[in-house]
């Protein structure tokens, strides 16, 4: 991820989130004392990397605590079911994200159209044994539990929350009409590839088609940096099944090769996550419209460092 001159940006995308809006003051003059000393302005991107990463998963990490955390310590046997306390945990952080004004109604729109989106593969996914979920639950469709669908949307949450904090923009963006025809494909054939043909391959190679001299642009504080757009999602879709792997760990769902003892999720599903993934990005993209980067700022425009 190479290093490019500074941007000239004049807005914070913490000014987005009211509870961040009063700290930006500050930590611009955190940014700009680090920015004196190379090491300092190391260490200072760094951490600020980090930190804008873990906002940016603040409900994906949430939901990922309440697994283990209803793993390990929820009542067995309790009135209401591990599923229907997910459930409504989920719907209760959501509701306290936008009164709190930590998520944005756009970043809620995504969710809510992912949530539906997942759930509907779900009980599909379900009806023909992919996989299972072992515990009754009151609020379920077809014995889907109703809190899987939030899981689903925890990755267009963070997809659309990084999306500001990391002030993104693109070169050589394909045409959102050709993402989203994509991510039709793709969907569609989660579901067809049971009965016909698996056009996984193809699809893998029409991403590469469409994507492969897309490179993404994110701003940590003082300059844009990149690195290939590929890359990222593949990235992307490499924590999400490591947080799948918590998923089965924890015996929320289970595959049926984990029925008789749990073992790995297969690295194969990482195709089948990055596919998937290419379904939330297209979604995002529809409300956030990718912005294209300025290559002559790139090439040499100068800025003071900036708070994001």
């Amino acid at each position: 991820m190479p290093d490019h001159p500074p941007i000239r940006a004049n807005t914070s995308a913490a000014a987005h989130w009211a509870p961040l809006a009063r700290f930006v003051a500050a930590e611009r003059r955190l940014g700009l004392w680090a920015g004196k000393r190379p090491a300092t302005t190391f260490v200072y991107e760094f951490v600020r990397f980090g930190v804008k990463q873990a906002w940016a998963c603040l409900f994906g990490g949430a939901m990922v605590a309440l697994l283990v955390g209803t793993y390990l310590w929820y009542p067995r046997g309790a009135s209401l079911g591990r599923y229907d306390f997910l459930f409504l945990m989920a719907v209760a952080i959501q509701i306290a994200m936008l009164a709190f004004r930590l998520e944005t109604f756009d970043e809620a729109k995504v969710i809510v159209i992912y949530h539906i989106v997942g759930t509907v593969m779900e009980v599909f996914k379900t009806g023909v044994g992919s996989w299972i979920y072992p515990e009754p639950s009151l609020f379920h469709i077809a014995g889907v539990p109703l809190f899987s669908g939030f899981m689903y949307a925890s990755i267009g949450s963070y997809i659309a929350r990084s999306w500001r904090l990391f002030d993104f923009r693109f070169s050589h963006h394909p045409p959102l009409w050709t993402v989203n025809l994509l991510a039709l494909a793709v969907y569609v054939n989660f579901f067809t590839h049971h009965f016909i043909i698996d056009l996984r391959l193809p699809l893998f190679a029409a991403a590469a088609l469409l994507f492969g001299r897309s490179w993404i642009y994110y701003r940590i504080h003082y300059v844009y940096r990149r690195m290939p757009l590929l890359l990222g999602l593949f990235l992307v879709a490499l924590f999400i099944w490591l947080a799948e792997n918590i998923g089965t760990l924890s015996k929320t769902w289970l595959y049926p090769n984990q029925m008789a003892g749990w073992s790995l999720v297969p690295v194969a599903k990482l195709g089948s996550w990055f596919l998937l993934l290419l379904i939330s990005y297209a979604l995002v993209a529809i409300v956030n419209r990718p912005k294209a980067i300025d290559e002559a700022l790139v090439r040499g425009g100068q800025s003071q460092p900036v708070s994001t």
